[in-house]
């Protein structure tokens, strides 16, 4: 059964059901925004979120980016850019991938940082069904979701487009998960990593 993921909730990527975790996935799903139509009824307004990855040093230095500008980078790969969100409501699928390879980070990498962008500043409280899966399966293929973390009915994200979902870190030569959660004033990426950097990590 999935994680249900709240801030400051730590989970080991070591090994759950007793194998090794090495491969998953983070996918986000949204939909489109209904807007009443000038003559009535409604029509779909596109919405552009951005998942992204920032890689960090021990230092806390930024080592590397994976988004979509560049979709790999140290074992870490990018679906890419969906620029309009489900328009025909949820189909269940992820709009947006991340995979990651951790026998392939690069060992300089000691923290990797999920975040999510609205690229034309749509308020995450009006975004349909915002949410953020981790999961083990391949990029079209879900086996066995092992958290969410659900966005468009927290109020917190409310008034906000940038926000850090979560990162992964090495603790003792294991890979752990620890649930951020947390909106930021941002309204690009590059000050979202800037962000990351000062307070998150």
């Amino acid at each position: 059964m999935a994680i249900n993921l709240v801030k400051g909730q730590k989970i080991s990527l070591e090994k759950i059901g007793g194998r090794k975790l090495t491969n998953f996935y983070v996918g986000a799903n949204w939909g489109a925004i209904d807007k009443k139509s000038f003559f009535g009824g409604t029509k779909k307004e596109a919405v552009d979120l951005d998942l992204s990855v920032g890689m960090y040093s021990s230092d806390k230095s930024l080592v590397g980016c994976v988004y979509f500008g560049r979709l790999s980078d140290s074992g870490i790969t990018h679906s890419g850019d969906d620029r309009t969100g489900d328009l025909e409501g949820d189909d269940g699928l992820d709009n947006e991938i991340i995979s990651v390879d951790l026998n392939k980070i690069s060992s300089n990498v000691e923290q990797i940082v999920f975040v999510l962008n609205s690229y034309q500043g749509h308020d995450f409280a009006t975004i349909p069904f915002a949410s953020i899966r981790l999961y083990e399966g391949t990029p079209n293929r879900v086996d066995n979701v092992v958290a969410t973390f659900n966005i468009a009915s927290d109020p917190k994200f409310s008034g906000y487009v940038s926000m850090v979902l979560g990162k992964l870190y090495r603790r003792n030569g294991e890979w752990k998960f620890s649930a951020i959660g947390e909106p930021t004033m941002d309204k690009k990426l590059e000050q979202t990593l800037e962000s990351i950097r000062t307070k998150f990590l």
